[in-house]
């Protein structure tokens, strides 16, 4: 591991992703990892729990943004030493204003594509455990552990853990950096040529509600077609 990103979910962290594997910090494990194999909710709940093996979460990745692995940068940064730790950033009103409309939107609201993935809930063993994962790392970090929150009480949040990773992490190691910041500061921390090429500003939060809506739907299709019957849970490695 030689890049651990600090950056909280809704910080540019799939931009983060391209940029680091442009820069051939890659692959890069973030969340889309997780999406795209449930069963690794698994091995997330066991760290969670306990001393997880590191090196065999990651295997190949050379880097790690977003979470689940943000959720740990301090444990990975005294697992890698000399691994270089980034924190992404963003305004605190925009970031809460992302994250209603997306990943607290899934747990706990009730919009058209929240109802859509309760739904999914209900038939996809391996999805209520990935929901279970989520709500359990939410309310672990002291970012919201339900419905109730009040207006402002997520911007407050996100400023509080920006402040928590700053002293936690010596500041020769750390860079704060937002996708704004482009190309150059990220660069100069990571040691490495500016590539000829702009910046990757990739659109998550639509890729996040397409992603969740389009792959419920998919299941409850396939629940349907099955006749009603509950999908099978997945043996997990």
């Amino acid at each position: 591991m030689k890049v651990i990103g600090a950056g909280l979910p809704r910080t540019g962290t799939l931009s983060q992703k391209v940029a680091l594997e442009m820069l051939g910090f890659g692959p890069c494990y973030h969340m889309v990892n997780v999406l795209t194999d449930l069963s690794l909710s698994a091995r997330w709940e066991g760290a969670m729990d306990g001393d997880p093996d590191w090196d065999d979460i990651f295997g190949e990745h050379e880097s790690t943004v977003d979470w689940p692995g943000a959720f740990f940068y301090r444990e990975l940064a005294a697992a890698y030493p000399d691994a270089k730790v980034v924190l992404s950033t963003r305004d605190p009103e925009a970031w809460e204003k992302s994250m209603r409309s997306t990943i607290w939107d899934t747990i706990y609201g009730t919009s058209p594509a929240a109802h859509i993935s309760q739904a999914r809930e209900l038939v996809d063993p391996a999805w209520r455990e990935y929901i279970r994962l989520m709500s359990r790392m939410w309310a672990a970090q002291g970012i919201f552990s339900g419905s109730e929150t009040r207006p402002g009480q997520l911007a407050e949040a996100i400023g509080r853990y920006q402040e928590l990773v700053q002293r936690n992490i010596p500041e020769e190691r750390l860079l704060v950096w937002s996708v704004g910041d482009g190309w150059e500061p990220l660069c100069a921390f990571l040691e490495v040529d500016v590539p000829d090429a702009q910046f990757p500003r990739l659109n998550d939060s639509k890729m996040y509600n397409d992603r969740i809506v389009d792959a419920s739907l998919m299941v409850l299709k396939e629940w349907r077609e099955r006749g009603g019957v509950e999908a099978p849970a997945k043996q997990h490695a």
